[in-house]
């Protein structure tokens, strides 16, 4: 195993997601992002099973939730969010995306599913 020191700079340091503030009477959290960090997500377009493009949403969301993070932090990485959804073509709303039960809910039932068998 090789084990491997981060050092503090500027009164801040990176652990796993998560940059930790040290002020003088306390500390402040805000999401970590690496510089390689691009805001490519699976596009709403794509022909992907609609499961697969929410979930990186739900990671982001959740993520922004379990933090404890000051006002100021909240509303910019919600920003960066909403900024994520726009430039991968997805339909912006102000809130989390529907869970998985309202998703099926929201969309048609289809009156008869063909099967497919294949023999080899």
């Amino acid at each position: 195993m090789k084990f491997t020191a981060e050092i503090e700079t500027d009164n801040k340091i990176n652990y796993l997601d998560v940059t930790i503030h040290k002020t003088l009477t306390d500390w402040k959290m805000s999401i970590y992002k690496k510089p390689t960090f691009t805001d490519m997500i699976i596009p709403y377009t794509s022909n992907h099973p609609i499961q697969h493009k929410f979930a990186a949403i739900r990671f982001l969301y959740n993520r922004l939730n379990t933090y404890d993070l000051p006002t100021g932090e909240h509303k910019r990485e919600e920003q960066i969010i909403h900024n994520i959804l726009e430039n991968n073509s997805f339909p912006v709303c102000p809130q989390k995306p529907p869970s998985l039960k309202l998703r099926k809910q929201m969309e048609p039932n289809p009156i008869e599913k063909q099967k497919w068998a294949t023999f080899t």
